[in-house]
């Protein structure tokens, strides 16, 4: 008795794979993000700060106040006369304390021995750390108008210079009206 373990020829198993699936797959990807990415855009730039209900803050003197704004449309800063409030195209303005424009670098400068001169006064480091409410913190005041590139490098130079916690200044909304 004989058994026939594959016909006559030399036949190879089929080994291509089929890529229609997966190209149709990829068109259809494709096409979700080509209508996606514009609608995405486009509500990004009528982000608003929210105005909230807030509770007022226990504020130490320690605390680093900042605002950050842009220029208007004619290149004026705040403060200056004639300025129009801040433009989405303008250029980015910090004022240290609320008051004092700085740039970047003047703001990490400036951050850096501030931070430096509270955490001496407290004992050094470890005597900082072990009462975490003598570790101040930096409260951003940022414009409606300032764009997220501005503020993003607001915080990144304040961390930079050693500060841990950073929050944000809202408008907050009258709870009785």
């Amino acid at each position: 008795m004989a058994i026939s373990a594959g016909g006559g020829g030399f036949e190879t198993p089929m080994s291509d794979i089929n890529t229609t699936p997966l190209v149709d797959v990829m068109l259809v990807l494709l096409i979700i993000f080509l209508i996606a990415v514009p609608v995405a855009i486009q509500t990004i730039d009528k982000l608003r700060l929210p105005i909230m209900e807030s509770v007022e803050s226990k504020d130490k003197v320690e605390n680093l106040l900042l605002t950050i704004s842009t220029t208007d449309a004619a290149g004026r800063s705040a403060g200056e006369p004639g300025f129009e409030g801040a433009s989405r195209d303008g250029e980015c303005r910090i004022y240290f304390n609320n008051t004092t424009p700085v740039t970047s670098q003047e703001l990490y400068d400036q951050s850096f021995e501030r931070l430096d001169n509270i955490v001496s006064r407290a004992g050094g480091p470890e005597a900082i750390m072990e009462d975490p409410d003598l570790i101040p913190q930096v409260h951003i005041r940022g414009d409606v108008n300032a764009p997220w590139q501005c503020v993003a490098g607001t915080i990144y130079n304040v961390q930079a210079a050693g500060y841990p916690t950073v929050g944000f200044i809202s408008n907050p909304v009258d709870p009785n009206g």
